[in-house]
């Protein structure tokens, strides 16, 4: 992933690159050029100087995690070169959640351009009027989610929690669909189980899974809520999840980040070892 790079950073690595230029014969030059893009100076260079020596396509897709909500729910910003960037599963709850989220997006110059959720339940959907408004955002989730959606003022009630009128989706998503901001391309898988319509968002490249409520660091999402359903969770997770590779970091609704194969090995409700 790209990360700051510093002034002084930056005018070391400047000079480094022109004294390197005056030794190298052209040929090697190209070859140490080639050898450095994977390097991550190299990386972060290059999302931030506009020079052909740094081609944008070197800095990969970033990520920004902001834990939000009495439920303690991950909210994911993804963004590449281009600064358009997608929000996924807002749970600002609180005024002071919103300022965080809002002044994050602008003080890195990113431009929201989707809203997408990988379920419906409350935790994942709080900051969808907020979003929906401050940048004129409609959700995008799968169609199956819909009722667990419109239960949005109930489940409210129940926990004894505020929230405001939630926005209809504008789009609804579906495996076989692809997610497209910027550069980057991401893949749905459709994972029911924890809820009738939940939805993960894979990056190949960046070998990153956007996992919602499906699986946690060590557990799996719940199945007592409303649409859940044991059986088809573990479905989800050993057909689709699993099927992965091993290093897939996972970005889950709540917790830390995991690997597939940590929970392969590991997890003591659906792991193999």
């Amino acid at each position: 992933m790209c990360g700051e790079v510093s002034v002084r950073s930056r005018l070391d690595f400047n000079r480094t690159i022109k004294l390197a230029k005056t030794i190298v014969p052209a040929t090697q030059w190209l070859q140490f050029i080639v050898s450095l893009r994977d390097s991550p100076i190299f990386r972060a260079a290059a999302a931030r100087i506009r020079s052909p020596l740094f081609p944008a396509y070197l800095c990969s897709m970033q990520l920004k995690s902001f834990t939000f909500g009495p439920f303690y729910e991950n909210t994911y910003v993804l963004w590449d070169e281009t600064r358009e960037c997608v929000i996924i599963d807002p749970g600002c709850y609180t005024d002071e959640e919103e300022d965080e989220l809002r002044d994050f997006i602008r003080d890195n110059g990113l431009a929201p351009v989707r809203l997408l959720n990988t379920h419906a339940h409350v935790d994942h959907v709080f900051g969808n009027p907020f979003v929906a408004k401050e940048w004129n955002l409609l959700p995008e989730m799968h169609r199956e989610d819909l009722r667990v959606l419109h239960s949005f003022p109930q489940v409210c009630m129940l926990y004894g929690l505020n929230g405001k009128e939630q926005p209809e989706p504008e789009k609804f998503l579906d495996e076989g669909q692809k997610i497209t901001f910027g550069k980057t391309e991401m893949d749905i898988f459709f994972t029911p189980g924890h809820s009738p319509g939940s939805i993960c968002f894979y990056n190949a490249k960046e070998k990153i899974l956007l996992g919602g409520d499906v699986l946690f660091q060590g557990s799996i999402g719940r199945t007592d809520l409303p649409g859940g359903d044991f059986e088809t969770l573990m479905k989800s997770i050993r057909g689709k999840v699993f099927q992965l590779p091993p290093d897939v970091r996972v970005y889950s609704g709540h917790g830390p980040q995991t690997t597939i194969g940590e929970e392969k090995r590991s997890n003591p409700f659906v792991g193999e070892g």
